[in-house]
């Protein structure tokens, strides 16, 4: 037996950590479900998942000391499970940001129609779109009762056959003293 380490001392320096972690544990463990209660709903989602994988990862460790594999053990998925909703977790802390800029319709079709004036079939092709565009738009504000988009030439007034219809005097738009 000369040859064999004496591991008695690592294991009081063990069994010492495994005790220092139990009081550590203890408040969090012992009552988590009051502590938990006290938490806003993020908070509670985190304290259960971390606390989940500190035990699940207590288990792959303990596994892996004993020799068996770890790897295609059912504690590893669940590691994996416990993993996805940390990062659930962070996706609902960080919410996505909204895009700010968005592409001019109009001005994109301004240029695509100066630049391809001078090709003819590119250019026939982008009209029958422009036209095509219009005329689901007219479609979509006919059925919504909308007022339809003008096609070009605007709407007649109303009593305009020939006649200028009456209008309102204007008051001026300065607000100070009328001047002389």
């Amino acid at each position: 037996m000369s040859g064999v380490k004496d591991i008695s001392r690592d294991l009081g320096k063990l069994e010492a950590q495994l005790e220092n972690l139990e009081e550590s544990l203890g408040p969090l463990l012992g009552n988590v479900d009051e502590m938990a209660s006290q938490l806003p709903l993020l908070d509670k989602a985190k304290l259960f998942s971390l606390i989940a994988y500190s035990i699940e990862s207590l288990l792959f460790s303990s596994l892996r000391l004993q020799g068996t594999d770890a790897q295609n053990h059912a504690v590893f998925t669940e590691l994996k499970r416990v993993q996805q909703y940390f990062a659930k977790i962070k996706a609902a802390e960080e919410p996505e940001v909204q895009r700010t800029m968005t592409v001019n319709k109009e001005a994109a079709a301004r240029v695509l129609k100066a630049d391809l004036s001078d090709n003819k079939t590119i250019s026939s092709k982008l009209a029958e779109k422009i036209a095509e565009e219009r005329a689901k738009a007219l479609l979509k504000s006919v059925e919504t009762k909308k007022r339809p988009a003008e096609t070009g030439s605007p709407a007649p007034a109303k009593g305009s056959s020939g006649e200028e219809p009456e209008r309102k005097k204007k008051k001026p738009k300065h607000k100070g003293k009328k001047r002389a």
